[in-house]
């Protein structure tokens, strides 16, 4: 296998970043825009929750063990690289039926692989996804995407309890067959995962559906958002969200052959 010696190591992987006393945002800095994905630390009175956990390449487990005692669920938004690369290392992981991840697409920290996986050869990407690594001896062509074993099949309007606050679950496809968000209905937060962030929404991977994806952003259009916790990206507001939505309708119905607006990056 190759060696990338000019890499850095790192001693701080992930970067952590408190919202409040409830919500942790933690993501990987040394990753490549294309995949540098959030995961959200959501700790409730009786339980703890995992939205999303990352590529897998830093140790999760033990960053999350300095910012709470308790033992997480994973919940995973959807069964990408990016998303769910860690959940394979947690006890209990969360998920929609529909998506793979016991059995998850291949994985690549190479560019040109994980463009061709995708079906985006013609993107710009850099021969590496990453720009750092965790420790002396780490080899970014090894990397692979292992599969998680789902301790619980989350469904469309399933609620997550975490004892003083109550998540629903939302199936949204479009992105992905079983993509879903979290939504706390009581405060108006919306876990996004990648169902939407604020850039170029991504339709067109395997197993992207646009017209599900049209439904889909009508649906979230009619809930009462108050603020949204992306996959990727900072958080954003109502009206935020719903320029998005719009965007995305009015773009994805353009008749064939008609044009379209690049974005000048994506996210999967």
């Amino acid at each position: 296998m190759a060696t990338h010696p000019a890499l850095p190591v790192v001693q701080e992987w992930f970067r952590v970043t408190a919202i409040d006393s409830t919500l942790t945002l933690i993501d990987e800095p040394h990753v490549h825009e294309l995949l540098d994905a959030n995961t959200w630390l959501v700790r409730g009175r009786d339980r703890d929750r995992l939205v999303d956990c990352g590529l897998g390449v830093g140790d999760l487990p033990a960053l999350v063990a300095q910012l709470t005692a308790r033992e997480p669920t994973v919940v995973l938004t959807h069964a990408h690289l990016d998303h769910m690369g860690a959940a394979h290392v947690f006890a209990h992981c969360w998920a929609h039926p529909l998506e793979a991840v016991e059995s998850p697409e291949l994985g690549s920290l190479l560019g040109s692989v994980w463009a061709a996986q995708g079906g985006l050869q013609d993107f710009d990407v850099p021969p590496l996804l990453i720009s750092a690594v965790p420790h002396e001896g780490y080899d970014p062509s090894s990397y692979e995407l292992r599969p998680a074993h789902v301790t619980r099949h989350l469904r469309d309007g399933d609620r997550i309890d975490l004892g003083d606050r109550a998540l629903t679950v939302l199936h949204l496809p479009g992105h992905s067959p079983g993509s879903i968000a979290l939504f706390d209905e009581a405060d108006g937060t919306l876990f996004s995962g990648d169902v939407v962030y604020d850039d170029v929404l991504l339709d067109e991977l395997p197993g992207s559906d646009r017209e599900k994806y049209v439904h889909t952003m009508k649906r979230l259009r009619e809930l009462p958002v108050r603020i949204v916790r992306p996959g990727h990206g900072p958080s954003f507001d109502r009206q935020r969200l719903w320029r998005i939505i719009d965007d995305y309708v009015a773009s994805a119905q353009v008749p064939a052959g008609g044009s379209q607006e690049p974005g000048f990056r994506r996210e999967t």
